[in-house]
C-alpha cells in the first residue's frame, strides 16, 4: 500500500525498541531523536535482505508467481512511530503480476499490503513491531508501476506507484493541472487516493472554475480505475476496470487499503498560474477572531478573496504563518517567479538550531516547547521576509540560537513571501527532509458562511487547553496547528454522467444537509513520543465531537492522520472505531459506510487486501 497509511493498531510514541532493522538496538525514543536532529535522515535506515541471505529471518513466502522475487525490508512510516521487523517484500513489474500475487496469497494464507512512499501516520498498512514471521507480503508499487500518459486532452492515465511529484510534473509539461493537491510530492498516487488526499481550495468569491477542476479530494477526479478483484465465476483474482459511472466504483475511490488499485484515469484541467503570498503580521486574535469582529483580517475573509488559504500556528506564538494562493494568469510586479517546487528552504531543510532543539525536546527536555515554538516562528519569519525585528526583541537564548552561520543561512536562502508560477511549483512545498512530526486530523463539514465560526471555536478551545496543560507543567504540543479549507466531493467534477461521490471520503456530501458545502480541516502536529500527546489529542477530539453534533456542523476523521484517541494511544478508542466513525459516514441516509464495506468485501471475500486493524474497523 502507500502513503497516508501506516500500521495495524500502532499506538505511537512508545519507548520500546522498534524491532530489528539496522539501528543497532537504538530505542524508539533514540531513533526519533536522531530523526528529528538529522532532519529525517534516520528514517532511511532500512536495509534490504535477499531471500537467500544469511541475514534473512523467518520462512520466505513459498513459491511466489513466476518473475517475482521476495526480499526483506524494515517498514517505517513517516514519523517513525511504526517500525517493524524486516518484512517480506516484493516489487511486481506489471499489474497482472499483482493479480497473480493475490491468487497466490489466497491459496497460501498470506495477505498483501501495498506500499508506496510510507508518508502516512494512520495504522492502515502493517502494525508497529510486526514480526518477520508474520504472513504478510508488502507490495512495493513505486519500483515499476509508475507509468504516466495522457488518456486524452482532459485526462491522465497513471499507475498507482507513480509519485504525486512525477504526476504533477508530467501534467505541467502538458499545460495541465489540478486545482489543489496534498503538499508533499513524495506520495504515491495510489496512497493519496486510498485516503482521499486533498489540498486547500474553494472557489473564491466570483470565481468560475474551468472545466476539469474540482475543489474536493483527488479521489473525486477519478473517471475510471483498474483494481484487482475476485472473480467468482473464474475462481481467481483478476484485473477489472470500473468506469466512474458504475455504482460499485464509488467504494474503490477511497478504500483505506482494503483494495488494490493498479491504474486510474484522472480528470484534469488547463493549468492555472498561482500567486502565493505568505504573511506573519496578523495576530491569531485577528485571524481566528469571532465572525465579523476583525475588520477583514479573518481566515474566512482571506478564503473569500483568494479561495485558497492555509494557516500554520506554531505553539506558544502570537502570529500564525498565513499562506494564500490566488489564480493569477500574469506575473504581478514584485513577485518572485518560481520554476521549481519546494520554495521554503527554511522549512524543507531544517536549520541546525531547530534540529538541535528538537533533539533536546525528544531527549526529555519537554519544557522547552514554548522556546521551540518561538524558534520555529522566528525561522519562518526571517526565511520569508528577512525581517530581524522579532529576533532583536526576543530573549537571549533565541538570539544565541539564531546567530552566525544559522542566521546567514536563513538570509541567504532568498525571500519567499510573494511567489508566482505554474500551479505545481506552488502546491508542492513539503519535502521528506522537513521535521517529522505526528499529527491528528479531522474534517468539519459546515456551511461556507460558518468557516470563521468553526475556526474561532476550535482555536479558542485549543489555546485554552494548551494553557491548562502548561499550568500543570505539561507540554504535549511543540509543533503547529494547521487549518485548511476545501470544497466537498461533487461528482460533477469528474465529468462522468452517473458518477457518485467516493463513499468513504471525508468530503462526501450529506444528502440531508445540502447547505454544508465546505470542509474545514484541522491538524495538530507534535514530535512523536511527547508525553501527554494522546491525552491532549483525546481532549481535542472529544471537544470536536461535541461541537460538531450535527446541528451546525459534522465531524469526520482524516484517514491518513491520528484519531480515535484514548489517553495512551491513537486509533484505539473502541467506541469511536466501532460507532462514531461509521455513523459519521452513515449520517444523512443514502449510500455510505455499509455499502462501501459490503462492496469491498464482495470483491475481496478472502480479505487478501486487509490486516487486523482494517478487519476491526471495516466490519
Amino acid at each position: 500500500m502507500a502513503d497516508g497509511r501506516a500500521g495495524t493498531g500502532g499506538t505511537g510514541g512508545t519507548d520500546s525498541a522498534g524491532g530489528t532493522g539496522g539501528t543497532g538496538g537504538m530505542t524508539r525514543r533514540g531513533l526519533l531523536a536522531a530523526s528529528a536532529a538529522l532532519g529525517g535522515a534516520a528514517w532511511i535506515l532500512r536495509g534490504v535482505v535477499g531471500a537467500d541471505s544469511a541475514q534473512a529471518v523467518g520462512t520466505a513466502p513459498p513459491a511466489l508467481p513466476d518473475g517475482i522475487a521476495a526480499y526483506q525490508q524494515v517498514y517505517e512510516n513517516w514519523a517513525g512511530e511504526i517500525r517493524t521487523d524486516a518484512l517480506w517484500t516484493c516489487a511486481p513489474s506489471t499489474p497482472q503480476q499483482v493479480a497473480d500475487l493475490a491468487g497466490w496469497a489466497e491459496a497460501n494464507g498470506w495477505r498483501l499490503r501495498a506500499q508506496g512512499h510510507r508518508h502516512g501516520w494512520a495504522p492502515l498498512t502493517v502494525a508497529d513491531a510486526t514480526p518477520a514471521s508474520a504472513q504478510v507480503l508488502l507490495v512495493d508499487t513505486t519500483a515499476h508501476l509508475t507509468a504516466v500518459s495522457l488518456a486524452d486532452g482532459s485526462s491522465v492515465r497513471v499507475q498507482t506507484g507513480a509519485s504525486m511529484e512525477d504526476l504533477l510534473a508530467f501534467l505541467t509539461d502538458h499545460g495541465l493541472g489540478f486545482t489543489a493537491c496534498p503538499a508533499p510530492g513524495d506520495l504515491s498516487v495510489g496512497g493519496a487516493l486510498a485516503i482521499g488526499g486533498h489540498g486547500t481550495a474553494v472557489p473564491a468569491v466570483g470565481e468560475t472554475p474551468p472545466p476539469g477542476h474540482g475543489f474536493g479530494s483527488l479521489s473525486n477526479q477519478v473517471t475510471s480505475l483498474t483494481a484487482v478483484v475476485w472473480d467468482g465465476t473464474a475462481g481467481h483474482y483478476v484485473l477489472r476496470t470500473f468506469d466512474r459511472s458504475e455504482a460499485d466504483s464509488a467504494a474503490f475511490l477511497v478504500h483505506l487499503g482494503r483494495a488494490f488499485l493498479t491504474e486510474v484515469v484522472l480528470r484534469v484541467g488547463a493549468d492555472q498560474n498561482l500567486r502565493c503570498v505568505s504573511r506573519v503580521d496578523i495576530p491569531a486574535t485577528d485571524l481566528f477572531a469571532a465572525p465579523g469582529t476583525s475588520g477583514g483580517r479573518t481566515l474566512a475573509d482571506f478564503v473569500a478573496r483568494t479561495g485558497r488559504a492555509e494557516a500554520i500556528w506554531f505553539a506558544f506564538t502570537a502570529n500564525p504563518w498565513l499562506k494564500t494562493w490566488e489564480v493569477t494568469p500574469e506575473q504581478p510586479w514584485f513577485t518572485h517567479h518560481v520554476t521549481t517546487p519546494y520554495n521554503y528552504p527554511f522549512s524543507d531543510n531544517i536549520p541546525q538550531p531547530v534540529a538541535e532543539l528538537a533533539g533536546q525536546l525528544v531527549g526529555g527536555s519537554w519544557g522547552l516547547a514554548p522556546t521551540f515554538g518561538q524558534l520555529q516562528y522566528l525561522v519562518t519569519t526571517i526565511g520569508l521576509t528577512g525581517d530581524l525585528t522579532d529576533l532583536l526583541l526576543s530573549g537571549s537564548l533565541l538570539r544565541n540560537l539564531l546567530s552566525g552561520d544559522a542566521l546567514a543561512h536563513l538570509l541567504g536562502g532568498g525571500l519567499s513571501s510573494d511567489l508566482w508560477g505554474a500551479s505545481r511549483h506552488l502546491l508542492h512545498y513539503v519535502r521528506p527532509t522537513t521535521l517529522r512530526v505526528t499529527a491528528n486530523g479531522y474534517a468539519i463539514l459546515a456551511r461556507r458562511a460558518d468557516i470563521q465560526w468553526v475556526v474561532n471555536q476550535f482555536t479558542t478551545f485549543y489555546q485554552g487547553l494548551l494553557e491548562q496543560y502548561q499550568g500543570r507543567g505539561e507540554f504535549p504540543m511543540n509543533g503547529a496547528v494547521e487549518i485548511r479549507v476545501t470544497g466537498l466531493d461533487d461528482p460533477a467534477a469528474a465529468g462522468v454522467p452517473g458518477a457518485r461521490p467516493p463513499l468513504l471520503s471525508a468530503l462526501r456530501p450529506r444528502a440531508d444537509r445540502p447547505e454544508w458545502d465546505t470542509a474545514i480541516w484541522l491538524d495538530i502536529l507534535t514530535l512523536p513520543g511527547t508525553p501527554g500527546l494522546h491525552r491532549f489529542c483525546r481532549d481535542i477530539e472529544q471537544y470536536l465531537l461535541g461541537l460538531c453534533d450535527g446541528t451546525r456542523a459534522g465531524l469526520r476523521v482524516e484517514w491518513s492522520k491520528g484519531w480515535a484517541y484514548t489517553a495512551d494511544a491513537a486509533w484505539a478508542d473502541p467506541d469511536i472505531l466501532g460507532r462514531t466513525i461509521p455513523d459519521a459516514l452513515r449520517a444523512g441516509g443514502g449510500p455510505g459506510w455499509d455499502e462501501a464495506v459490503a462492496t469491498l468485501d464482495r470483491y475481496d471475500p478472502h480479505r487478501v487486501f486487509g490486516n487486523p486493524f482494517l478487519d476491526g474497523l471495516l466490519r
